[in-house]
């Protein structure tokens, strides 16, 4: 394994005329790459351009394909693709910040010998079929556990994929975005401005449907380039371990929190159980309206206007609607629901406010010298070894291990703190093989041993 900072991007490749796109590689190809041209790889950069000026990506290489919505289009689009060859590149648009569910409103896919797919999921919401004609193929997303869930819904499961994304975090690299790392290791610049877009709208703009295009133009050219990056580190095997994790665990749908509503932004200012009762009844009156209309509920009321009117209590609407947030007029239309939802909690009797919660696990950090100062101490010395391990291998420290485990682990450690036990601890918790392999010993130290330094 080699400690060498990850490889930077090298060169770019000048384009003139109509001739379609090719990504420059990253690393040197074999002899023989590029020979045959329908394959799909990149040429060979030439080694005295490391200091050229990216290049602007602005259209896809066979242009920008209308997004396919009937059943006769998609069986096209699945027989390109079984017969496409290589990994498969993937993505998916939501609309979140626009709309209550997390469903995916366009799904982008590209593979060597069938181009570049858009799928509309309105008309299209099973592609099983889909599924099934790509299934045994290597899929490639960037930042998988955003778009795995929702595609998951379509039907779509991978059985081996590639995080370009988590990849990159495993190489060291400081900028992991899709389009810092495409300039970065093939040269081409990509522009992200319509990533928050509300893709749930309808038709969707040809700019919007280049840009979708583009999100996987490049992206198993990438791959690569990360996947030849991980073995000069020695770190495949890692990368290995976290994909298979990615497609055990990746296409669950969140956890859902036993009181979502203690993560109203703001709430830390409302004081008193009666008032934290008001941004409960506010909360969930309005979750039902955006559950109703598929809304973002910030959409139909703020976070800031249910904390207002939890603080003040407002008894009719005249007061109610001088505060800030309800000043907008499908927020006034229900102003009798917001009045409703604040009498339901006036009229609580005090045995049904909201109470503390059961903090499950071990405490806020923060209060572990005063909870246990020995616990505190033990804390310290681990992510003192998680931090340097992590540093020496180039490596984020919460994807060395999760922070989460390190808390737990430091908390109730186990009863006989051996190698073995503190091994199946951390593997309970989700650690990875390769995660416990490169702390181990010196975690194990660090439980019992002030000085946990080799």
């Amino acid at each position: 394994m080699t400690d060498e900072p990850p490889l930077r991007r090298r060169a770019v490749e000048s384009r003139t005329g109509d001739t379609p796109h090719h990504a420059p590689s990253a690393l040197p190809e074999p002899e023989d790459a590029g020979a045959d041209p329908t394959a799909g790889g990149p040429p060979t950069a030439p080694p005295d351009s490391a200091d050229a000026a990216p290049v602007p990506l602005t259209a896809p290489r066979e242009g920008t394909p209308q997004p396919v919505a009937s059943r006769a289009e998609l069986t096209e689009i699945v027989a390109r693709f079984a017969a496409g060859s290589g990994p498969v590149a993937l993505d998916a648009e939501r609309a979140s910040g626009y709309r209550y569910s997390q469903r995916a409103y366009l799904v982008q896919l590209r593979r060597a010998g069938a181009g570049t797919a858009l799928i509309d999921p309105l008309p299209l919401p099973d592609l099983t079929v889909l599924d099934e004609a790509i299934g045994e193929a290597e899929w490639v997303l960037h930042a998988a556990s955003q778009d795995l869930p929702c595609l998951a819904e379509l039907g779509l499961r991978p059985r081996r994929l590639f995080d370009t994304e988590l990849a990159a975090r495993l190489a060291g690299f400081e900028r992991v975005g899709l389009a810092a790392l495409t300039e970065q290791l093939l040269g081409f610049s990509l522009e992200k401005h319509h990533s928050a877009a509300d893709w749930s709208s309808r038709p969707l703009p040809e700019s919007w449907l280049t840009y979708a295009a583009l999100d996987v133009e490049l992206l198993v050219e990438l791959r690569d380039a990360l996947d030849a990056e991980l073995a000069r580190q020695g770190k495949s095997g890692w990368a290995a371990e976290e994909f298979a994790a990615l497609v055990r665990n990746g296409a669950r749908p969140p956890r859902v929190r036993a009181e979502p509503w203690r993560r109203t932004s703001g709430i830390h200012r409302v004081r008193g159980a009666r008032a934290q009762a008001r941004v409960r009844s506010l909360w969930y009156a309005r979750d039902q309206i955006a559950a109703r209309r598929d809304a973002a509920p910030g959409r139909v009321l703020p976070d800031s206007a249910i904390v207002a009117a939890a603080e003040l209590d407002p008894k009719d609407e005249k007061t109610l609607l001088t505060l800030p947030g309800f000043g907008g007029r499908s927020v006034r239309r229900l102003a009798r629901t917001w009045l409703a939802a604040l009498d339901d909690a006036r009229q609580l009797p005090d045995d049904a406010l909201p109470i503390a919660p059961t903090v499950e696990g071990p405490p806020p950090p923060h209060r572990w010298a005063e909870r246990d100062p020995v616990a505190a101490a033990r804390l310290a010395r681990c992510r003192e070894v998680v931090v340097r391990v992590a540093g020496a291998h180039t490596l984020p420290a919460e994807n060395l291990i999760a922070p989460d485990s390190i808390r737990r682990l430091a908390w109730v450690p186990p009863e006989d703190v051996t190698d073995e036990a503190v091994r199946e601890t951390l593997r309970g918790l989700g650690a990875r093989d390769w995660q416990i392999n490169l702390l181990l010993p010196d975690l194990t130290k660090a439980l019992t041993d002030p000085d946990p330094t080799p």
